[in-house]
Formats: structure tokens, sequence, C-alpha cells
């Protein structure tokens, strides 16, 4: 509904809509800052509080309604449970704006109040906005003795022990200040927030909506080992309390000063000096965010030199000479045609959303997974709804409202089945769980899905079986475990014969592919067994420790926890599937029919230069094959992965290397061709 302009409304009416708006905006602050599970987008709450400015300013009262002043409101209340800290330097938010007219208005306003002429300039820094829990960190003579979260602007949570166990930053600085806050942001990268909900849905624990969301309440935990486990990263971007006088004039001064303490700052910005020049840095980044390792969600402008800060200095909750200019949101809407049910080969029930086609971002989205039940009744999602959609975190489609105005009549709510929607058995849900399961291990989906895994590239790579010929044969009776699949054609080749689209010369190939299958690496056959958590870099990791699957079968907690990459929880999932005699039977029966070939033990040399560096090859590599040159790499300690973060040490770049070298470059990473890393492993 469009809103009347304030001129057109009494006061009376102003103050009514002020003080719902207000009341509205407490509660939404509530769930965004204490309880970091909101319930509207960051769009709809910008709009509301765009709203309840603008009645403010017109009514020229800022303190109407007390703590509930709009512009004078920062944060939220501190979350029960957690100990108090007061900031000596109020921890203040920025104002935002939305458009190139608002970034005009911004830059003339600062010439104004400055006095420049019209051709005079000013530097400008601009830099992402990271989005993620914003943190104060006091250091005493060096030493980190308190941190806490911004609060309400002035009292914050106590979260000391907890930063701590983010892995890049210092609780010990080379500085002679004896007094030296820094602020800054703690953030989860994308990577990290598909792992950890995955890992939440498999555990049936609650997912997190973004990135946003799952960095704040992996930090604001009573218990510091949950948060070390989650793989937290931090950057400092400005400073509270400082003894003077202070080592930097400027904003960029301040970025040296902090990088030279060890404290990871803003991977990028740029000194800028006109309109044009932030305009064009902001659609620039803007366009490229998808390939930013982390959620950025606009760009800061601050005036560099400190003096004009001061001269500028504040407006009730924010500052004059710094701002926010927020990114559009990748949302779109579109109707939900119906909603189904996926069983995994865990058991785990997920229901998904089936949409009609809509662009998202960039992306033709059809499809979005609902999570759970508790998910699907806190949005109360139903067949027919028109519902938003929105990529979190620029990667996952997921329904973020339903447009309840546009409902249609008669629709009824959606109730999750009782028992499993393919083989009909009683569902179950553990305790503390969120996740329903279909437990009945002779689930035809579950076995289905296990099947499609244990023959995937990473596994057995067999060509000729797929999805739709591994649901045809089980469907057929002639597969139902993977022994199966190595007898398939023994037993069944004047059936397969019959099929369309098998002739002599694919049954052939399938055949050989099967053949080939028979002889796999021992990191490809642990990937294969579906250990719970354990992808194909964990099962490289795996084997290098253990060299044999024998070996594995009888690892101890302490061997498993040792490895680089697994944690507690990792090393009771493999040790419980080690101690499953149906597991246990499963591997005897495959080492009958196969042929597993052990990697040699590895002694690894701590001076090389690859040891225990994160390293990720991109492009077309000339000499080796991507696999090949992770292997290599493996072999003298690094550690690869797949996507490129502030974590990332060392990036390989072959021909056509595309958007991780920027973000790389951006990030301020070793980059290495594909010569210099065949220098290094000593291949010239």
């Amino acid at each position: 509904m469009t809103k009347l302009a304030p001129q057109n409304m009494t006061t009376s009416e102003i103050k009514l809509e002020l003080k719902e708006l207000t009341k509205n905006l407490a509660k939404y602050d509530e769930e965004y800052y204490t309880n970091d599970a909101p319930s509207i987008t960051d769009a709809e709450y910008d709009e509301l509080k765009k709203r309840a400015l603008e009645l403010e300013e017109f009514l020229n009262q800022t303190d109407l309604f007390g703590n509930l002043v709009v512009s004078k409101k920062v944060g939220s209340k501190v979350k029960n449970g957690f100990k108090k800290i007061t900031h000596i330097i109020p921890m203040l938010s920025l104002e935002n704006l939305y458009n190139d007219d608002d970034l005009k208005e911004f830059t003339t306003r600062i010439k104004k109040d400055l006095a420049l002429l019209p051709n005079e300039t000013f530097d400008i820094v601009a830099e992402y906005k990271i989005d993620g829990l914003s943190f104060n960190a006091r250091y005493e003579n060096g030493t980190l003795v308190s941190a806490a979260t911004r609060g309400d602007g002035t009292i914050g949570e106590d979260i000391t022990e907890n930063i701590k166990t983010i892995k890049d930053f210092p609780t010990q600085i080379n500085t002679t200040l004896p007094v030296l806050e820094v602020r800054g942001e703690v953030y989860m990268s994308k990577e990290d927030f598909i792992n950890l909900n995955k890992y939440q849905e498999a555990h049936g624990e609650k997912l997190f909506a973004n990135p946003r969301n799952a960095a704040a309440g992996s930090l604001r935990q009573l218990d510091a080992n949950i948060t070390k486990k989650r793989n937290l990263s931090v950057i400092v971007y400005a400073w509270g309390e400082v003894s003077e006088p202070k080592p930097w004039n400027t904003q960029e001064e301040f970025y040296k000063y902090a990088k030279s303490l060890g404290f990871p700052i803003q991977p990028i910005f740029k000194i800028c000096h006109t309109y044009d020049e932030l305009k064009d840095f902001y659609h620039k980044i803007e366009s490229e965010r998808h390939a930013i390792p982390f959620d950025i969600d606009g760009i800061v402008y601050k005036i560099n030199d400190l003096n004009l800060q001061k001269k500028l200095g504040f407006i009730a909750r924010a500052p004059k000479w710094a701002i926010a200019h927020k990114f559009p949101p990748q949302q779109a809407i579109t109707i939900i045609k119906d909603i189904t049910l996926q069983v995994g080969r865990t058991g785990v029930i997920t229901p998904v959303a089936e949409l009609d086609p809509i662009n998202v971002g960039g992306v033709m989205v059809a499809r979005a997974t609902l999570h759970n039940q508790d998910y699907i009744k806190a949005k109360d999602i139903r067949k027919t709804d028109t519902v938003v959609i929105e990529r979190a975190g620029d990667v996952i489609p997921q329904v973020v409202e339903v447009k309840l105005s546009e409902r249609k009549p008669y629709t009824t709510e959606f109730i999750m089945p009782t028992t499993c929607p393919v083989c009909g058995e009683p569902i179950s849900q553990k305790k503390d769980e969120v996740a329903l399961r279909c437990t009945n291990p002779n689930c035809p989906a579950q076995i289905k899905e296990y099947l499609k895994y244990f023959i995937s590239r990473d596994a057995f790579n067999i060509d000729g079986l797929g999805s739709s010929q591994i649901e045809l044969f089980y469907d057929k009776g002639w597969l139902k475990n993977p022994t199966d699949i190595f007898s398939l054609i023994q037993n069944h080749k004047e059936d397969i014969e019959k099929l369309e689209g098998y002739g002599k010369k694919s049954i052939e190939n399938l055949t050989t592919s099967i053949e080939n299958a028979k002889n796999i690496k021992l990191d490809k056959f642990i990937y294969a067994l579906g250990i719970f958590g354990v992808g194909s870099a964990t099962a490289i990791l795996l084997a290098n420790k253990f060299t044999s699957i024998d070996n594995l079968k009888n690892a101890t907690f302490g061997e498993l926890i040792d490895i680089y990459g697994i944690g507690d929880t990792m090393a009771m999932d493999i040790l419980n599937f080690m101690r499953d005699e149906t597991k246990i039977n499963l591997i005897n029966e495959l080492t009958k029919i196969i042929t597993i070939e052990n990697p040699e033990k590895i002694e690894l040399d701590e001076t090389h230069p690859l040891y225990e560096k994160t390293i990720v090859f991109t492009g077309t590599l000339s000499t080796l094959g991507r696999k090949e040159a992770e292997d290599i790499a493996r072999k003298f300690g690094a550690h690869p992965t797949s996507s490129v973060s502030k974590k990332t040490n060392i990036l390989v770049a072959g021909e056509s290397a595309g958007s991780k070298l920027d973000t790389a470059k951006k990030l301020g990473i070793e980059i290495l061709s594909e010569q210099d890393f065949l220098n290094i492993i000593g291949k010239k």
C-alpha cells in the first residue's frame, strides 16, 4: 500500500504510524541483533526504517517515544546469558543510501559542510560492507583483554573467549599503545556457510538463513568450543578507544598500521575523489559480488582524513563522514506449483518447493529447498502460494517470504507425512533434531540414492550407469546393493540388450567400465562407502594417513582428530561407521570382488614451501590434470581446496583462469603460474 507523504497527514496520524513503526522495528531489531533469526528481509526492514526516519524528520521530534526513537536507536539489547561490556566510545551504526541519486546528494552535502569550492576534491575510502556481526576488541599493552558485540551501541555481549577461537585474530600484538581498541566484522565464507548448513540439516539441527546469521549465531555461543568449530573469519576496519597520539591520521594509514600488527583488514578498498569514481567502484563491485567468497551487502564510503571527519562530526546515531551504499536484494517473486518430498541416502526427508521458473540474480531457479517442517511452519508456506525467492549467500535459492495478501482461498496448511513417502514405513525424529528420517534401511529411495553415490565420479566412477539407469535397474530388481553392480552384465546381459538405447557397443562399454572399476584407489573406496561427512578431500586425508582399509577399520579417536580438517564430530561418525556390523559386512564383501590400490606412506618435508599451505588450482593446466596437481600438492603437505577464500595461501592459475584469479588478486593471495608450481615440486 502506498503511504501518504507526511505533509498530507495530520500530526496525530503521523504520531500513530510512527509509534507502530518504532514498535515493530524494535521487534525486528531484537530478532536480528539478539536472536540471529530475522523474520523479514533486509530490504523490507530498510523500507520500514526509511519511512520511520521520514516521519521523524518531518515532525522534528527526536525524543517522541523515548527508547523507541528510530534516529537514536542502534542494534538491540544484550542476549540473555552473556556478561555485559560497556563501550567506552559508543559503537554507532551508519546511515544508508540506496541509489546513485542518494550518493550524489551525499557527496554534495559533504562539500557543502566542508565549505569546498565546486572543483575541490577530498579523499574518500570506498570498501566492502561485509555482512557479519560487528565487534569491539580491547588490547592493553598489546594483550587482548576483552571483546564485545555492538549490542545496543553502548552495552555489548562479552565474546572474549569466543573471538580467541578465530584462527586469524591475534590475542597478542606488538604495539607501543597502552590502550588500543579495534573494531570490525566477524563473518562466515559462503563455502563454510554451505558446509555448516549441510551438517546442520543432516543432524536435524537449526538451519541458518544466510552467512550473516550463521556467523552471528556461531560467535554468540555461551560455549566457545562451538564457536571454534564454525570456521569464522574476521576483518578490522575501525577503532574505538586509543591512547593518544594515534599513529595514524587517515583511514588508509590505520589499515596499514592494523595490518602491521597482524589484523586482517579490508581485502580491497579504493581511494576515490569524485562522485563518478565512487559510483563506478560501487557498480563494478556489485557486478562482481558473486565471485567474492563471502557475502557483502553494499559499499561503505568514509572520509579518509581524520581532521575532516572531526570537522563533519555526527548526527544522532551515525557519523556524517561515513555512509553505507546498499546493494539491491537478489530476489524475485514466483508461485509454488507443488511441494514434493525427497528422501536422501541417509534417510533425511527434505521438502522441496517446485516453482514456476524465475530468474533470480541472473540464474534460472525452478526449485527451492524448504529444509524441514519447522521452516515450513514458521513461514506458513503452502502449495499455490506466491512467494519471494532469494539466493541467500548468492548461492542457495530459498523461500524467504509468503505474499499472504495474494494467497488463494481454501489453501490448506502443508503437513509433513507420518510415513516415508517412498516405502511407507513410519518416520522417526531423534530427540533434539528437526529432521524427519526414514529409518528403514531397505527403503528404495535410500538404496537408490546410495547406489548413485557409489558409482559417482569421486567414487567408483562407472560410465554408462547414471541416475536414470540406477533407477531403472533397481526397479527391475537387478541392483539391490553395491556388490550387484559388479555382476550386473554377467547376470542380466540379455535383459539389458532388450532395453531401448542399449546396443552391442554400449553394453561393451558398460562392461569395460565395470571391470575397470574393480581396481580402485583407497581414497575413492573410502569416499564410496558413504561415511557421513567424509567427502573426497577428507577421504584422501584418511587414505594417506592409514594407507589401507584394514588400518582405517582399527583407527582410534586420537588418530583421527590428529588429521588436518577432522574434528571431534567427524571422528565419531567415522568410528561409528566402522563399528556397524552391516557396514563392515559390505566392506568385506566388496574387498572379495575388487582390488584396492593403497597409497605409499608419505613422509612430509616440513621445510617445503607447500607444507601446510592451502592451495587452489584454477584454469586449464597444460602439463598436469587438476586432480593430478592436487594429489602432488598433498604429497608435499599442502591442502587443496576448490574455492578461494581469505584462508587460501596459494592460487595456481592456468590458462583462461576466471573469477577465482580475480578474487585471489583482490585478497592479496600469492599467485603462481603452472610453471612456478612445477618448479616448486621439482618438475622443470
